[in-house]
């Protein structure tokens, strides 16, 4: 059985000093940055997921308790487990991790820890309907939450169902934060690689609301001569 001790001191055995100190600038950590008061303990994530599948099998209380953890690291493994977890239950288990997860979402708390847990939980789940729950999650004062709506429609979207990536980033057009705009590039992006003229449709009819950074991403994946025409706002015929 897995044991949440050895979990502990099998983390504390790995710890970098000179990794933490990178991460904690790389993840922008400091006063009225976006990871404000985030601590590391300087893993790496190939680390930190073999760790979470040897632990695959830790128990829920556990996993709490990692996921409520101040070290960054433990919530990534935390989020690992039940991403693993999820991959391997049943209907009724998945549906209480996905559960589990939103009642947790304030710990979910810096974009590495979104992007390795919304899509592969949430996006997994919202595949098969219910993806309205997305709208209210991208309404949410919360930074982490808002970026967890969108990232979600990743995995709905390359399941050939590129409404809900249209529709919250619709709702996200006006956010100002950089790691929003990003996440909703990211999102068109991929509706454009399952469905290149929702895509276009989607530009041509938000281009004064999109942000530079949301536009770039956006376009990443059509020509040369595309992406020109685009940040021109002369947009291929769709």
């Amino acid at each position: 059985m897995a044991d949440l001790h050895n979990l502990i001191t099998e983390v504390q055995q790995q710890a970098d000093p000179a990794g933490a100190d990178l991460h904690q600038r790389f993840f922008k950590t400091g006063p009225g940055e976006y990871g404000e008061g985030d601590v590391f303990l300087g893993l790496t994530v190939p680390v930190q997921r073999r760790i979470a599948k040897r632990y695959r099998d830790l128990p829920r209380e556990d996993v709490q308790r990692l996921l409520a953890s101040h070290y960054h690291e433990f919530r990534f493994i935390a989020l690992a487990i039940l991403a693993e977890q999820y991959k391997r239950g049943n209907s009724a288990s998945k549906a209480e991790i996905v559960s589990f997860y939103l009642r947790g979402l304030e710990h979910v708390n810096n974009w590495d820890l979104v992007d390795a847990s919304a899509p592969c939980i949430l996006g997994e789940h919202l595949k098969s309907g219910g993806d309205e729950l997305l709208d209210e999650l991208a309404l949410s004062p919360h930074l982490w939450t808002r970026r967890a709506a969108i990232v979600a429609t990743l995995v709905i979207s390359r399941a050939w169902n590129t409404e809900p990536a249209l529709r919250i980033s619709t709702l996200l057009l006006s956010d100002k934060h950089d790691l929003i705009r990003k996440a909703v590039g990211w999102a068109l992006r991929e509706v454009g690689i399952v469905d290149r003229p929702a895509l276009l449709r989607f530009l041509h009819t938000h281009y004064r609301e999109l942000s530079r950074t949301t536009l770039r991403y956006a376009i990443e994946h059509l020509t040369l001569q595309e992406r020109k025409a685009a940040l021109s706002e002369q947009f291929p015929a769709y």
